[in-house]
């Protein structure tokens, strides 16, 4: 807008000039060259002012198209979101009430699977669930924090499945299910159990920690550093051990 008015003036003065009295001829022609540079230097630069507002312009609609662009992206991204988050819920759901399905199920084997390992009667075989469905129901049973029920079922898990895939996993969890009845003591039996039984367990540096744990439970500090330390060196990259740093170093 200023180089705007600058030549607005300009031409102004030059109209003025020109209608004014005229001078001298030769210093009317120098006046008149004169004025006729400045002229052509302020159209020389309003050309330019004007190429500039143009680049501007089209810079400020590259930018706002950009923005647009970055939006719409940002709101896809938000609503794929929004759809694994109701996936995920529904999946969980799923797994949710499939378990309860298998509860039910396996509710009525609890005296039949508590007797397992007892004489049958004659001509009667014991009827026990699938590993896996017997399993399940014992986890279930301590995710609920049903405790006691838990160390049912996996007990008679082993019982009946003493050399299977969960077999070491059952043992662990009774360890766990006690620990979360607070009887400290009998869990450390328990690991040990599966640290004897299954030696060659992946679930070992998990109890190794927990057994950490509980002796500190029982005030038995300097026992716990040393199921700490084992678990760091023995196994490094678990996730106990990081557990087990953590705990070293609270």
């Amino acid at each position: 807008m200023i180089r705007e008015a600058r030549y607005f003036a300009l031409v102004g003065t030059l109209l003025s000039a020109l209608l004014a009295p005229a001078p001298p001829a030769r210093a009317a022609s120098k006046e008149i060259e004169r004025l006729q540079v400045q002229v052509a230097g302020l159209q020389g630069q309003f050309v330019s002012l004007q190429r500039a507002v143009e680049e501007t312009a089209r810079e400020v609609k590259r930018l706002n198209e950009t923005l647009a662009e970055q939006n719409a992206s940002m709101r896809k991204g938000l609503q794929d979101q929004r759809l694994q988050g109701e996936a995920l819920q529904t999946t969980i759901k799923e797994l949710s009430e499939r378990l309860g399905e298998i509860a039910e199920r396996l509710q009525s084997y609890r005296a039949p699977v508590a007797e397992a390992g007892g004489p049958a009667s004659p001509g009667e075989a014991p009827s026990l669930p699938a590993p896996r469905e017997l399993y399940s129901q014992a986890y279930a049973d301590f995710a609920r924090g049903n405790y006691d029920l838990a160390i049912q079922a996996f007990g008679a898990y082993l019982k009946a499945y003493p050399e299977t895939e969960f077999s070491d996993n059952a043992q662990y969890w009774i360890g766990e299910s006690l620990f979360g009845k607070l009887q400290f003591e009998d869990a450390i039996e328990a690991w040990k159990t599966l640290i004897r039984d299954f030696p060659s367990s992946d679930k070992l540096p998990d109890a190794r920690v927990k057994m950490g744990m509980a002796h500190e439970k029982l005030g038995r500090r300097s026992q716990a550093l040393l199921e700490y330390r084992y678990v760091i060196d023995r196994y490094p990259n678990s996730p106990a051990a990081r557990l087990a740093r953590e705990k070293l170093n609270p």
